[in-house]
């Protein structure tokens, strides 16, 4: 379980509670799960009690017992533990290792999607201006995969029947995007937050590293070949252990250490920090070209490739175990550039890891290599999501 589905999970018994009565509060947007503090026990701590016991007027470790005992069977979690004056301690199952693949794969676009909003109605007030107009179409498609009926108008109305009302006033264009295409232009008019400015330029149009949209859209593209040249090659995916197999025996670095490194969940053990988001420091940098997608690191020594190999997956891992706060934060602060950046992310880590992919030179394919195809092709499935909320078509070709 990924901190981002352990937060959910937490969420989801708060609800529970709420909608049985046992408490009465609003529920939070989100919960916060972290590493234990010195002293602490468990594989993750939370402190939502104590933030819910002064609404619900009780004392923190009654509200801390009520949600323990909710959680104590809910799937993933094998501990539930209360400690100092609220404190919520929640122990992990062992990670699956192709649990995040197998799932992403299962779910296809509707991965990331939840009940954070279920119920709510929304509606959403613009001007007639063409970023408002792209802003507002995106975010109703946006909310509606965490549960909330939003619909859009135009300028004020008398009165309105919606329990929400979103004026979304974004900066104007400063032209008209229409003259880089449909694609191009929706991407320049959403990447940028509401209070800036886009940039309406043929920068959107060049196929280069530093073009986001190119990066992104070639992520993609790469997520389908990869398969096709496995298929040549007589694998196809199935979710797994990423790792060299002498890695997993323990004959070299494993991938857990690297995983723990960069914050992904581990696939030894309980899962480690909270998975970056869109605002955090990128993953691996994108090739400047597209080129081959073999493997170069044949010559060096053995311990660095496997490494790198390493890091490359985990960085990849922890880009899609963020994707659904990404998507969750995006629709509460109705906000689709936090999606947009998020899908930057999840392309830069795909490309640092697309070349571990295939097998090199007369390496026969083995069970890591199809996990590594499963888990690009899982990034894929989260690219082409992303970019369908976005209203932006994900070529399989470019």
């Amino acid at each position: 379980m990924t901190p981002v589905e352990l937060s959910r999970t937490v969420l989801r018994a708060v609800r529970r509670a709420v909608d049985d009565g046992e408490l009465s509060v609003a529920v939070p947007a989100r919960v916060v799960v972290e590493r234990p503090r010195p002293g602490g026990c468990g594989d993750y701590s939370t402190n939502v009690a104590l933030q819910l016991a002064g609404p619900a007027g009780r004392p923190p470790r009654h509200v801390a017992e009520l949600l323990s005992r909710r959680l104590s069977d809910s799937p993933g979690i094998v501990g539930v533990e209360v400690t100092g004056p609220g404190f919520l301690n929640l122990t992990l199952a062992d990670d699956d290792p192709g649990a995040l693949a197998r799932e992403i794969l299962a779910r296809g676009g509707g991965y990331g999607a939840s009940d954070v909003l279920a119920g709510q109605r929304i509606e959403i007030r613009i001007p007639y201006e063409v970023r408002a107009e792209a802003v507002a179409d995106s975010l109703r498609r946006i909310l509606a995969t965490q549960g909330a009926q939003a619909h859009v108008v135009h300028g004020e109305t008398a009165e309105s029947s919606a329990a929400h009302v979103v004026n979304l006033r974004p900066v104007p264009a400063p032209c008209d995007p229409a003259v880089l295409g449909r694609d191009a232009s929706r991407w320049a008019l959403l990447l940028p937050a509401a209070h800036d400015r886009p940039r309406i330029d043929d920068e959107h149009l060049a196929q280069r590293e530093g073009n986001p949209l190119f990066r992104v859209r070639y992520a993609h593209a790469r997520t389908k070949a990869l398969p096709r040249n496995a298929a040549a090659l007589g694998f196809t995916a199935e979710p797994g252990d990423v790792r060299d197999q002498a890695s997993a025996a323990g004959d070299a670095p494993s991938t857990a250490g690297a995983l723990r490194a960069t914050g992904a969940p581990s696939t030894t053990g309980a899962p480690s920090a909270t998975p970056a988001l869109a605002d955090a420091p990128s993953a691996p940098d994108a090739p400047s070209t597209p080129g081959d997608v073999r493997d170069h690191d044949t010559a060096t020594d053995s311990g660095v490739a496997v490494r790198a190999r390493a890091n490359a997956a985990a960085a990849l891992h922890t880009a899609l175990s963020a994707y659904p706060q990404a998507l969750t934060l995006a629709a509460t602060h109705h906000a689709p550039d936090r999606l947009a950046r998020q899908l930057v992310v999840v392309a830069d880590a795909l490309l640092g890891f697309q070349h571990t992919v295939l097998p090199q030179g007369e390496e026969k394919p083995s069970a890591a290599h199809r996990a590594r195809l499963a888990l690009a092709e899982a990034a894929g499935a989260v690219l082409a999501g992303g970019l369908s909320l976005l209203g932006i078509d994900a070529p399989e070709h470019l």
